[in-house]
């Protein structure tokens, strides 16, 4: 018969201590984390305080943009022989434009509601104003920085980077993804930067994508999935009901700074109908780019219609021939994309799991939908989650 093992048997060394440090370390590390977490919740929001108290000294005064700029000026001249570094001109527009922005976040509108609820707290005082032994007639009054700052659960940093988001309803899609999904900074940047919002919102797969941003990868980890977009906006090629594949291709080359644009930073043209010979056929890749931060070759095959089996045969075929002989040695194994008009997620998923080489097939659209359309689906999409 087995008995069950005490603390003391459990723990490593004498008494089990290592086990009892193990949980006061811990302890502390937790302390420190709700510490930091905190501290940066009350400074976002004095700064959103002192953002609301410079409009509200502004909009007191004269209505003139000069007006502003020397508010700003004289503020942050004072603030900083006072304070020290931190108040520059630049910052303190940020806190004003902060305060702004909030009317129009569906988190941040509790903090102008805290604001007011709070100025209506009053103190509470006994008669003669002393203390009693039997009970302390006193109600603590909460300050308004402490009334506000549940409302701005993430750091300084993260807002004044959502600040860049024009989109409110990106913005505030952002800062709840943010939130739900622990994002630093850094990874807040590369979600914005990708247009992950956008592409999220036009996938036909969006639980995907939002189980795909819960993912935390390394910063220097950099997979072909987070650097190329599904799907892609083709709408500034203006293109006509029917077109062949010829005229999409000549389209793409004739706007191909609105496709690098469209690529996202870091793709660098090749070359297109790229020729290559084997056994005694001929053969042509649509188009060839360089990816600078994956160190390999993107090929990229045209499709009008939907993703086939096939296409992915063809595409394998395509990597080999260009990894044995477009390949140079300080460089990663091509990828393969297959720019289609549509595809099946399931169909897409068998067809190119498991191949040898990386092969991904992404969509195109040739016009935007409504937003308001692909907000609610994002809004569904975000419940069944939620429930599972």
């Amino acid at each position: 018969m087995v008995k069950d093992k005490s603390v003391k048997e459990v723990g490593k060394g004498k008494d089990g201590y290592d086990v009892v440090l193990s949980d006061v370390v811990g302890l502390l590390e937790e302390a420190r984390r709700s510490a930091a977490r905190s501290v940066n919740a009350i400074m976002t929001a004095t700064y959103w305080e002192i953002g609301r108290r410079i409009v509200e000294y502004e909009q007191g005064g004269k209505h003139r943009a000069e007006y502003a700029k020397s508010i700003l000026n004289r503020l942050s001249k004072d603030l900083t022989s006072r304070l020290g570094r931190g108040f520059s001109q630049r910052n303190l527009r940020l806190m004003r434009e902060f305060y702004i922005s909030s009317q129009n976040m569906p988190i941040w509108q509790t903090a102008s509601a805290k604001l007011k609820k709070d100025n209506k707290k009053q103190i509470l005082q006994t008669a003669s104003g002393e203390f009693s032994d039997e009970k302390i007639q006193a109600t603590y009054i909460e300050s308004p920085i402490d009334a506000i700052s549940a409302s701005f659960p993430l750091p300084w940093s993260h807002y004044v980077r959502l600040l860049s988001v024009k989109n409110a309803l990106a913005r505030a899609f952002y800062e709840e993804e943010a939130l739900r999904n622990g994002w630093t900074v850094r990874q807040l940047c590369r979600q914005i930067d990708s247009q992950f919002y956008e592409r999220t919102a036009m996938s036909h797969n969006k639980e995907a994508m939002l189980k795909r941003g819960a993912y935390q990868a390394d910063e220097d980890n950099i997979t072909p999935e987070q650097e190329i977009k599904d799907p892609f906006v083709l709408e500034f090629l203006d293109l006509k009901d029917e077109y062949s594949e010829s005229y999409l291709e000549e389209a793409l080359i004739g706007r191909l700074e609105s496709f690098l644009l469209e690529l996202r930073g870091h793709f660098t043209f090749v070359g297109r109908q790229r020729r290559l010979r084997v056994g005694n056929e001929w053969f042509r890749v649509d188009l060839v780019f360089f990816h600078r931060r994956l160190r390999c070759l993107v090929v990229i095959d045209l499709k009008l219609g939907k993703f086939t089996p096939a296409d992915a045969g063809q595409m394998h075929f395509y990597l080999n021939y260009a990894r044995e002989n477009w390949t140079n040695t300080d460089e990663n194994p091509p990828v393969g994309l297959i720019l289609c008009a549509g595809k099946n997620v399931a169909v897409a998923h068998y067809a190119l799991d498991g191949l040898p080489n990386k092969v991904m097939a992404a969509e195109y659209l040739t016009a935007l939908p409504g937003e308001d359309v692909l907000v609610a689906q994002l809004s569904e999409v975000r419940r069944n989650i939620a429930r599972s």
